[in-house]
């Protein structure tokens, strides 16, 4: 009988001339939502808010672009490889905020759909906090998908709702979940 075996997975920095569309040409980021979080009046509540995420041609090409700029900023794109395929990513930008500027933002974590609940996430996620230090944050922030399935990700890491709101992030998703963890 065969087992399903985790995958060897190599966990690297991404660098510039890597970053273009053949990079994600077989990442898969497929979500199907059926509930999220929505703050109403000044309570966390779970609604029922079906659809399916999935990124188009024009969606990565956007993606591409911001990591360039990350990576372009002195922050970090760390990219999670199965035999030279990219199969999780994340990246921490090196834009301080906040009042005493302690927050830097993660701005993208994501893992294929086929290679999720092997722990890559919870890997990229540490190695991201590592990133976020070594550029001098004492807080990582995160403008989180309010998904069910994406909160309790963060929560298992010990992620709580941010201290401070960026209000810039805010705006641009309104639905998003400001959350943030102590480095």
């Amino acid at each position: 009988m065969l087992m399903n075996k985790k995958p060897s997975i190599t966990i690297r920095d991404v660098l510039a001339d890597e970053l273009d569309l053949s990079l994600f040409s077989h990442f898969n980021r497929y979500q199907k939502v059926q509930r999220c979080w929505r703050k109403e009046n000044g309570e966390w509540v779970l609604c029922d808010a079906a659809f399916t995420e999935q990124w188009s041609e024009k969606e990565y090409a956007f993606l591409v672009e911001c990591l360039k700029n990350t990576l372009s900023d002195g922050g970090a794109v760390v990219g999670a490889f199965e035999s030279n395929t990219l199969v999780g990513f994340v990246s921490v930008e090196n834009k301080p905020f906040g009042e005493h500027n302690e927050y830097l933002q993660l701005s993208s974590i994501h893992v294929s759909y086929e290679q999720r609940s092997y722990g890559n996430g919870r890997r990229l996620f540490h190695i991201a906090c590592e990133k976020a230090k070594a550029l001098g944050a004492k807080r990582l922030y995160i403008s989180a998908h309010s998904s069910e399935e994406s909160q309790a990700f963060y929560k298992s890491l010990g992620c709580i709702e941010a201290v401070e709101y960026n209000e810039k992030l805010v705006a641009a998703e309104p639905f998003d979940c400001q959350l943030e963890f102590i480095l």
